[in-house]
């Protein structure tokens, strides 16, 4: 499955921001805990415009990031709503935009809009796209029975179930204990 360049982008956001909380990240602790390690998060993706580097912005992130996660498990007509009022509530007005590297894509605010805002309505582009194209299922929260990472299957054949090779090694793991027991029975 292959979208637009900046909707692959923002849903890998998406799940970076995600797995920071504490019951999907790798530490299993809240990895966006202050306004140092935000910022660390955000040097790997390119967020042009107004940055606070403050304890407000934080907690607006941290917000963002719940909510995203939760539109993320939702099945598509309930995603539509979700989305749509993020949308509402920012008043967005869509344009196009390019900069850096970046080529040609959408904003939906302006630069000087608060970064959790910003984050909701590019994370709401995304879906848009996702639910448009019927993809809703390439959302998913990782299969491991101890974890609640998010990922994106853009797989051919939409197979990806674990979030990362550490949960799918561990996962498989413990089927194969499991049948060595079963067999010695």
């Amino acid at each position: 499955m292959h979208f637009a360049p900046d909707t692959e982008e923002s849903l890998g956001f998406i799940v970076d921001l995600g797995n920071t909380d504490p019951g999907a990240s790798r530490s299993g602790v809240d990895e966006i805990a202050t306004v140092d390690a935000l910022a660390a998060l955000l040097a790997r993706y390119p967020y042009t415009g107004r940055i606070d580097h403050d304890e407000e912005e934080l907690r607006g992130v941290r917000q963002t990031r719940d909510l995203l996660r939760r539109v993320w498990s939702l099945d598509r007509d309930d995603a539509v709503i979700e989305v749509n009022r993020m949308l509402r509530e920012a008043e967005v007005l869509p344009q196009l935009a390019r900069h850096g590297a970046s080529d040609w894509h959408l904003h939906g605010t302006t630069s000087d809009t608060p970064l959790p805002q910003r984050m909701r309505v590019e994370a709401a582009l995304a879906f848009v796209d996702v639910i448009r194209n019927d993809e809703t299922g390439r959302l998913r929260v990782c299969a491991a029975t101890d974890c609640t990472g998010l990922l994106l299957d853009l797989s051919r054949n939409g197979s990806k179930r674990f979030c990362s090779v550490r949960c799918g090694n561990r996962m498989n793991m413990i089927a194969f204990r499991g049948r060595l027991t079963a067999e010695g029975e």
